[in-house]
C-alpha cells in the first residue's frame, strides 16, 4: 500500500512538471486562410509538360490583349505550347463591338476564331426577336462561328452587349426563335450557368472550398435572382426544348461536385457538350472521379482555358490532363487543396484537345 502511495505521489509530481503552460498564440491562430500557401515536401515526380501531346483547339478564351502588339506575344505562347487555334468569346465586360474585337487578330487568319454576343435591345422592349436575329446573322457573316459566352448567374444573361439581359434566362420563350436560327446557321451556344457549388454554401468553417467560395460568393437574395437549382432547371429546359441546337456548358456546367448528375444530363441530351475551362482546381482535387468521367464522356468534352494567354497557364493544364503527378499546389486557383493529375489515355486526350471541337465546328456545319 505504501509503495502504491509513493507511485501516485510521483505521478502527481510529474503531472505538475508537465502541466501545459499557456503559450502565446501560434501561427494556426493568426494565419489567415487566404494567406495559406503550402509547398509540398513530398519526394515525388514533378513533370514539366512544355507542349501538349496533340494540337490543341482552345474553345474558350477572351480578348485579353491591352494593345494590338500583344497578339504577337500570344501567338508565340500558342506556338510554344501547341495551341493550334484559339476561340475568343465576346461578352459585355469586353467593352468593344464585335468587329473591333476581331480586328487586331486578322493578320493571323484561322489561328483565332470568334463567338458573338446577342443584342437584346428590342427583345426586352417589345418581346420581338427580329433585331436579335438580324444582329446574329450579321455577326455570322462577319465570321462568328458561335454564340457566347452567355452568362447567367441568377439574374439573366448579363454577359450580353450592348444591352444586358436582366431577367432573360436561356429558356425564355422569347429566345426560342433565336435558338432556332442558331441551329439553322450551325452556330453552337456557349453558356456560363451559375457558379461552382461552394459559392452557394454558407461562408463558414464547413465550406471546404471557402477560400475561392468567399471571393465568388453568390448573393441569391438579390432581386429576382435564381439559385443554383433554378439555373440548372433553365438550362435543362433549353436543352429539351431546342434539340436541334448545340449548347456548350462551359466550366463543366459548374457541376464538378456532382459528376454523376452531370453525366446523366449528357446521357439524356445529345445536344449538350461541356468545356473544361477555368475549372482545373474544381476537378483535379477529385482526380480519380474526374478521370473516370472524362473517359466515359470523351466524345462530349471540349478543351478550354478562360484564363489569360501565358504559356505557364497552358502548361499547368497539360500537366493535369497528361501526367501522373500528384499533390500539386497551384495557388493561382485560390483553393487550399492540392491537385492530382488525370493521366488520360491518348485517345481521350486527342478528342479533348481537338477532335471534338473539329466535329462540332465542321460536321455540325
Amino acid at each position: 500500500m505504501k509503495r502504491i502511495l509513493v507511485y501516485c505521489a510521483a505521478a502527481l509530481v510529474l503531472m505538475g512538471c508537465c502541466k501545459t503552460q499557456e503559450q502565446p498564440k501560434g501561427i494556426t491562430e493568426t494565419l489567415l486562410l487566404n494567406d495559406f500557401r503550402p509547398v509540398s515536401v513530398n519526394n515525388i515526380p514533378q513533370t514539366f509538360v512544355e507542349k501538349a501531346k496533340y494540337p490543341v483547339i482552345d474553345m474558350h478564351s477572351h480578348d485579353y490583349i491591352a494593345a494590338p502588339e500583344e497578339v504577337d506575344s500570344w501567338v508565340k505562347a500558342m506556338d510554344a505550347c501547341g495551341i493550334q487555334e484559339t476561340h475568343i468569346m465576346h461578352c459585355s465586360w469586353i467593352g468593344k463591338p464585335f468587329e473591333e474585337v476581331m480586328a487586331p487578330y486578322a493578320k493571323y487568319g484561322d489561328r483565332f476564331k470568334f463567338w458573338c454576343s446577342l443584342d437584346y435591345t428590342q427583345l426586352l422592349k417589345d418581346g420581338s426577336a427580329d433585331e436579335c436575329i438580324a444582329y446574329l446573322e450579321k455577326c455570322h457573316e462577319m465570321g462568328a462561328v458561335g454564340v457566347g459566352e452567355m452568362g447567367d448567374k441568377g439574374q439573366g444573361d448579363l454577359y450580353a452587349r450592348p444591352t444586358e439581359g436582366y431577367g432573360l434566362h436561356i429558356d425564355d420563350p422569347r429566345l426560342k426563335p433565336v435558338w432556332a436560327k442558331c441551329a439553322e446557321l450551325k452556330m453552337p451556344i456557349n453558356i456560363h450557368v451559375g457558379e461552382p457549388y461552394w459559392m452557394y454554401l454558407p461562408q463558414d468553417a464547413t465550406n471546404d472550398g471557402l477560400p475561392n467560395g468567399a471571393v465568388w460568393h453568390v448573393d441569391t437574395t438579390a432581386a429576382d435572382c435564381l439559385g443554383y437549382e433554378g439555373l440548372m432547371a433553365t438550362f435543362e429546359n433549353a436543352l429539351r426544348e431546342n434539340p436541334a441546337t448545340i449548347f456548350i456548358a462551359c466550366h463543366y456546367l459548374n457541376m464538378n461536385q456532382d459528376l454523376p448528375r452531370l453525366g446523366a444530363m449528357l446521357d439524356k441530351y445529345p445536344n449538350m457538350y461541356i468545356d473544361i475551362s477555368a475549372r482545373v482546381a474544381e476537378s483535379a482535387h477529385t482526380p480519380r472521379a474526374t478521370r473516370e468521367f472524362l473517359i466515359k464522356y470523351q466524345d462530349r468534352v471540349l478543351f478550354g482555358t478562360d484564363n489569360g494567354m501565358a504559356a505557364d497557364m497552358y502548361r499547368n493544364i497539360f500537366r493535369i490532363l497528361e501526367t501522373e503527378d500528384e499533390h500539386i499546389y497551384i495557388h493561382d486557383y485560390n483553393y487550399h487543396w492540392p491537385l492530382s493529375a488525370f493521366y488520360l489515355p491518348d485517345t481521350v486526350l486527342e478528342k479533348l484537345y481537338n477532335k471534338n471541337a473539329k466535329r462540332i465546328l465542321t460536321e455540325y456545319k
